[in-house]
Order: C-alpha cells, then sequence, then structure tokens
C-alpha cells in the first residue's frame, strides 16, 4: 500500500512547533529531529520558511548535503504570492521554488475578513494569488499543498467564499486543502460537520491542521479523518503556540491502534516512545509524564486495587499493550499501595517475594506497612525506584548494603561582602576497613556535601568516579511551617550506562540531601557488583 498516496502523515514541528513559547532550535537540532521524525516514518516534515528568516534558509541548504531520509519527504512552508505581484517575480515564492523541497506547503486566507482586513486586498484578488502561486509552483515541477488558514471561522462567515478559495487551489493544481482551525477553538461535532460539507460539496482531497485551545486538538483531527479528510498535520509531543498543536503520536497510534488504519510504515510505531523523548531531548522541554502513549506514566499503576488485577491481567486496567508503541508498563509504590503492588513491584526489581508461603506473606506484609509508614513522613518511592529497591534488600536480606559508616559530616557556607558564598563539607568516616577525614567545597552546601563524600568514598571505591549528579529536585512538604518544614529531596545520579533516582527527607533541605546522596552512592556501588 502506498501510504504517503493514500494517507499523508503530516509533521509540522521544525515550524509550526517551533513557535511554542521557550522553544528555540538550531539548525543542528532541527537536522537532529528530521532524523528522527523520519525513524517514525511520516511522510512529510516541514522544515520551515525559507526566504523568511536565515535560519529557515540554511536548514534547506544543509539538508539537501546531510539528510538521509528513508521514510518523508521535505516540505517547504510559505505564502501565497503578495498583492499586485506576479507569483514568477515575487521574490518569496522564489525562495520556495529555489529551496530544493519537493513539496511546497502555501498558507492562504480563507476567512473574508482576514483578506480585508490583513492583506489588505479584494477577495477577488486573493483568490487570483492562489491561482497563480500555486499554478506557478506546480509549472516548475513541484507538489504542492494548501493550508487555508482560520479556516473554520471563515466557513462560518462566509461559507460560500471560504469554498471558494479551496476550489480555487485545488482546480490550480494543489493536491491537498488543509483547513485550518488556526485558532483552535472547534469541537469535534463542528469539525465532522465541517470536513463533511467540504468534502460532499468540492470534491477536493482534505487535509486537517488542528489547534489545543479547547484541548480538543487530537480529537478534532480523528473527526476530521472519519469526516473523510486523508492528510493529518500535528507535531510530536504537541509542540506548538499557546497551547500547541495536534499531538502527532497521539493521533497516528489512535488511528493505528483504535480505528484500525495502517498510516504509518509496518512497525514503525513501536519506535513512538524512543523518538518522541529523544526529540524531547533535542528541544530541551521536558517530557510530559501524562503524555498518552508514550510518557512514562502512560502505563504507570499506583492504587493497590489497580495492582491486584493487573497481577491477574494487565489488560484489565490497560486500554492496550504498552509494546505497541514502545513504552513500559510501571508499578509505583507508595502509601496507596496494597500488598499486590509491593509483591508485583519486586518481580520488576528482581525480587520473587513468594506471597504463596506464610513466610512470603510476612515479608510482604511487613513491607508494604513499613512503606506507608515512610510515605506518612514525606518519602515518596514511586518515583524512586533505587531508594525502594535499597529497602526491599534490606526486608529480604536481613540487612541494608554497607559501603562504608560514617561517623559524622558538617557543612560550613562563608560569605563575604562583593564574594560569592563558598560552602565548605567535611565528612568523616570509614570504608574498607580505613578512616577517612575529607573536605569538600561546593558552590552550594549539597554540592560541598557531594564532592566530600564522593572524594572519601572514591579512596576505597575507585568505581565513584564514574558517578555524576544529574538531576536535583527539591520539595517543601509542611508549607505552613516556612523555613522550618520537612523537606524532600530526589536526587538522580548516573553512573554513565543508566540512572537511578533516590529519595531523602528530613527536617531542613542539607539533611535531606544528604540522606538522598547516601542512598545513590550506596546504590551505584551495589549496581556495580560489589
Amino acid at each position: 500500500m502506498d501510504l504517503h498516496g493514500s494517507f499523508h502523515v503530516y509533521d509540522t514541528t521544525l515550524r509550526d512547533g517551533a513557535q511554542q513559547e521557550g522553544l528555540n532550535l538550531s539548525v543542528a537540532d532541527k537536522l537532529s529531529i528530521a532524523q528522527q521524525l523520519d525513524g517514525l516514518g511520516v511522510g512529510y516534515i516541514e522544515g520551515g520558511w525559507p526566504g523568511a528568516n536565515p535560519k529557515d534558509t540554511e536548514f534547506f541548504r544543509r539538508a539537501a548535503q546531510e539528510l538521509d531520509l528513508r521514510h518523508a519527504q521535505l516540505a517547504a512552508f510559505g505564502a501565497t504570492r503578495r498583492a499586485g505581484l506576479r507569483a514568477a517575480d515575487d521574490p518569496m515564492v522564489a525562495a520556495l521554488r529555489d529551496s530544493g523541497a519537493g513539496v511546497v506547503t502555501l498558507v492562504a486566507k480563507s476567512h473574508d475578513r482576514h483578506v480585508e482586513l490583513a492583506l489588505r486586498t479584494t477577495l477577488e484578488e486573493n483568490l487570483a494569488m492562489v491561482r497563480d502561486t500555486v499554478s506557478h509552483l506546480r509549472a516548475e515541477g513541484q507538489q504542492v499543498f494548501l493550508d487555508a488558514e482560520h479556516f473554520f471561522d471563515g466557513y462560518r462567515a462566509n461559507r460560500a467564499y471560504a469554498l471558494e478559495v479551496l476550489r480555487t487551489a485545488y482546480d490550480a493544481g494543489a493536491e491537498v486543502v488543509a483547513l485550518c482551525d488556526t485558532n483552535g477553538g472547534m469541537l469535534p461535532g463542528w469539525v465532522s460537520d465541517v470536513v463533511h460539507d467540504v468534502v460532499e460539496t468540492t470534491g477536493v482531497r482534505v487535509g486537517i491542521h488542528c489547534h489545543n485551545d479547547t484541548g480538543c486538538a487530537v480529537a478534532n483531527t480523528l473527526a476530521a479523518v472519519e469526516a473523510g479528510a486523508t492528510h493529518v498535520q500535528g507535531c510530536i509531543n504537541g509542540y506548538g503556540e499557546r497551547t500547541g498543536n495536534a499531538d502527532l503520536v497521539t493521533v497516528v497510534a489512535n488511528l493505528e491502534l483504535k480505528l484500525d488504519r495502517q498510516v504509518l510504515p509496518a512497525g514503525l510505531l513501536r519506535e513512538a516512545t524512543r523518538i518522541a523523548h529523544a526529540v524531547a531531548e533535542v528541544t530541551n522541554v521536558p517530557p510530559a509524564s501524562r503524555q498518552p502513549y508514550v510518557g512514562t506514566s502512560a502505563f504507570a499503576h499506583k492504587a493497590g486495587l489497580h495492582a491486584s488485577a493487573i497481577k491477574v491481567d494487565p489488560n484489565l486496567y490497560q486500554h492496550m499493550d504498552p509494546v505497541g508503541v514502545g513504552n513500559d508498563m510501571r508499578l509505583l509504590v507508595s502509601d496507596m499501595a496494597g500488598r499486590a503492588s509491593i509483591e508485583l513491584k519486586g518481580r520488576e526489581l528482581g525480587f520473587d517475594l513468594d506471597a504463596g508461603t506464610p513466610e512470603g506473606k510476612d515479608l510482604i506484609t511487613r513491607i508494604t506497612d513499613r512503606v506507608k509508614v515512610l510515605e506518612a513522613r514525606g518519602y515518596t518511592f514511586e518515583a524512586a525506584d533505587a531508594s525502594f529497591e535499597l529497602l526491599l534488600v534490606e526486608e529480604v536480606e536481613g540487612a541494608r548494603p554497607s559501603y562504608f559508616e560514617v561517623e559524622s559530616w558538617r557543612v560550613i557556607t562563608d560569605s563575604k561582602p562583593a564574594d560569592e558564598a563558598l560552602s565548605e563539607a567535611t565528612v568523616k568516616l570509614r570504608a574498607a576497613g580505613v578512616r577517612y577525614v575529607v573536605t569538600g567545597e561546593g558552590n552550594g552546601p549539597v554540592n560541598a556535601l557531594d564532592q566530600a563524600l564522593r572524594s572519601a568514598i572514591g579512596q576505597a571505591f575507585p568505581e565513584v568516579a564514574k558517578f555524576e549528579l544529574i538531576d536535583y529536585k527539591v520539595r517543601i512538604l509542611d508549607q505552613g511551617h516556612g523555613t522550618d518544614a520537612i523537606t524532600r529531596v530526589l536526587i538522580e545520579t548516573t553512573d554513565g550506562v543508566s540512572s537511578w533516582v533516590t529519595v531523602g527527607v528530613g527536617a531542613n533541605v542539607i539533611e535531606a540531601s544528604w540522606g538522598a546522596l547516601v542512598d545513590g552512592l550506596t546504590f551505584g556501588l551495589r549496581r556495580q557488583g560489589l
């Protein structure tokens, strides 16, 4: 089946998605993301607006030399010619023509008030601009799509004119006319009615481009497909200005897994989670944990009732097998956990707690009760698997892994006028039968403690040199107490191959951080097989 001919999956992350507040992409970023999107199997990747800014012009120049796309074609985005000019003479149209892209997506006004107030031209001239630009680019050998901007609002204001814009583009050679909910104000029923009318009345090939201002971008896109649209536009991870565009991964996953329509090359949907997270790394926008299908919480189960059912059959509380999108089921340990949660989580971490024996039942009960007590004090194990695994080891094996014994620690922060505050920490401990007294300096008390602790232990266990603290989160638990409130700290550590998260709770941020640091180093040494 020719997927690109029968159904188009069109990604606009590099253009429309890049308009998200706080998201800034270099040319190298865009090239990297384009390669990832090609791995998902999308049919078209909109690279930007050549001629409108130097970055996008450079992207198309480098893409021709550096990108090796197996599934996607690059599309250049731009506008119809300016009023009063011939398309052949418009320098912005020339930039599209010379971009090297085989596909050009033109944005055109389909709302009569936008034509008169924004373009400051007549309705007739706007139609001529569409006709002239489409036919010119088609004559130059490029495939042309048209984005009918503000189409749904224009349809409500002047249906006859909005439809005439579509007919004009299609008759001039545009392969697809995409109906744009530019302001994002539509609802699924409204979209369905309009798309059905467009398909029945005009006979054009319809695409859909939705923004998420009503929280309905994905639903609106699916409604358009069911009404006859055969071209969907969106952004990976739902990027885009204001509240974002339709999340393309959610759209294609719903089409393939729920509506049984193959819209990507076979098997590539299983790459969705990896690719969504890889793109998030490039954009430096943390992936949303609750993102459908590919979020880290998409198949996470916390309540004891759910875990009990999942123990019998995972599908009882999951709408699909997460493997279908490359994701995993996760069991969260919390104060809501029941015995089944603990047993399943233990199995996930490699511990057979054997609930079928009296001893196993007692062990699980003891662990469950201890988790509930600790969580009541402020600990959270659902976000700190490493600390929970250390707790399991202590309960199952009868003792916590011990690589060092801390005698004492202290930290001092010294500040002088006009100088930055400097922290100094001293740690006294015994490791491998030797007593170490080490001082460390840092740009804060936690950094200084980390330096001193790592330096002391590293003399007995050189493996510590591989460890690096990569994330640090602080949460005040009882805010009404002000500066003396109980504090929770989560620390993520890596050994360069994988990472783990540990938790500490204390009467102040330093004490909580110390607990998380000690757990992090202990877990890391255990993982090294020591």
